[in-house]
């Protein structure tokens, strides 16, 4: 699947935005940060920005967000919603996770959702090594005492958390540098069954797509592992 995932993000931003609009109506990765670290009054950076989740949801509270993404279709999408939100204390910008264009120690606090593990997806033969420098990145850019916050998959159409297949190597990596890790539930609400079919399987393929139709799911289960590490 990620090789499909990886063109629509360099090529289809407003469909994704459509579907990523739809998750989490329950709130619970704001409640899943705010009982690690509260994000008010902070500088903090968004790796793997995307459209704009993390960023635009907790920029209201920040002192300052700057959102990176290795697409600019995916930014591009990011930008737009900020301009509309009428905030002025966002950057958006094109950036590798390993390379940021940031000062040492200038960041209270990264957040990443569903991004980083695709170190380790996009980078089999040197996953580690590529994991170990996105670490030592995150180590120049924060503050000391700051957190390491991220959000990745433990099952799209699961009612429980699940280990995914593609993601074994990664999990326990990031139990061996020192993450706490908790689980929480990130259900997708669509406005119809229809919805809901036609926007799983533009993303996550046909398997999902005819799981959703066979059991008439408005609400799409989904289990979100939540990490988190103080440097």
């Amino acid at each position: 699947m990620s090789d499909q995932q990886r063109k629509i993000y360099q090529t289809d931003g407003d469909r994704y935005e459509a579907l990523i609009a739809r998750e989490d109506h329950m709130g619970n990765i704001t409640k899943a940060l705010d009982e690690i670290v509260k994000v008010d009054g902070l500088d903090v950076l968004d790796l793997g920005a995307g459209t704009g989740r993390l960023a635009v949801m907790f920029a209201p509270r920040a002192r300052s967000m700057r959102a990176f993404d290795v697409s600019e279709e995916m930014l591009r999408v990011c930008r737009t919603r900020f301009e509309a939100s009428g905030l002025s204390n966002w950057k958006v910008d094109v950036a590798d996770h390993r390379q940021l264009p940031v000062d040492d120690g200038s960041a209270d606090l990264v957040v990443s959702g569903w991004s980083v593990s695709y170190l380790a997806v996009w980078n089999p033969e040197t996953w580690r090594a590529e994991l170990e420098k996105w670490l030592g990145e995150m180590k120049r850019v924060l503050r000391r005492g700051s957190y390491i916050v991220l959000f990745e998959s433990l099952g799209t159409g699961n009612e429980s958390p699940i280990q995914l297949e593609h993601l074994k190597e990664y999990y326990p990596w990031l139990d061996e540098v020192g993450f706490q890790n908790k689980w929480i539930r990130t259900d997708y609400k669509f406005v119809s069954v229809e919805e809901a079919e036609e926007l799983s399987r533009f993303f996550f393929g046909d398997e999902l797509g005819d799981k959703v139709k066979e059991n008439n799911w408005v609400v799409l289960p989904e289990c979100t592992g939540v990490w988190w590490l103080q440097v």
